[in-house]
């Protein structure tokens, strides 16, 4: 939607309202020594929609650094995955966690 603005010759300026994109948030899956490294593949393949060769290099990335990211997203959505991570987890009784963080 434009705006109007006058200046001092009466002259009316038309100006446009700037839209910045929001921001972006990270899904961060934790290594844990109870779930199995499969259910991470499962994990990241069924919610965060990764094809099962990148799931398998993410999961050997969390692994092997205790960490990773997962996903970039708005924070709605982010968040949406994280709880989903979490009750699939629940649901198969394992401890895995995920959780958003800020870019």
């Amino acid at each position: 939607m434009a705006n109007q603005a006058s200046d001092d010759t009466g002259l009316l300026e038309k100006t446009k309202d700037k839209v910045a994109e929001p921001p972006r948030y990270s899904c961060v899956i934790y290594n844990d020594n109870f779930t199995t490294r499969e259910f991470v593949v499962y994990v990241l393949v069924k919610i965060f929609l990764l094809q099962e060769k990148d799931a398998m290099k993410k999961m050997m990335d969390v692994h092997r650094n205790g960490k990773g990211r997962v996903g970039n997203y708005s924070y709605d959505i982010a968040s949406t995955k994280a709880n989903q991570t979490v009750k699939l987890a629940q649901d198969n009784d394992y401890p895995l966690k995920c959780t958003v963080e800020p870019l």
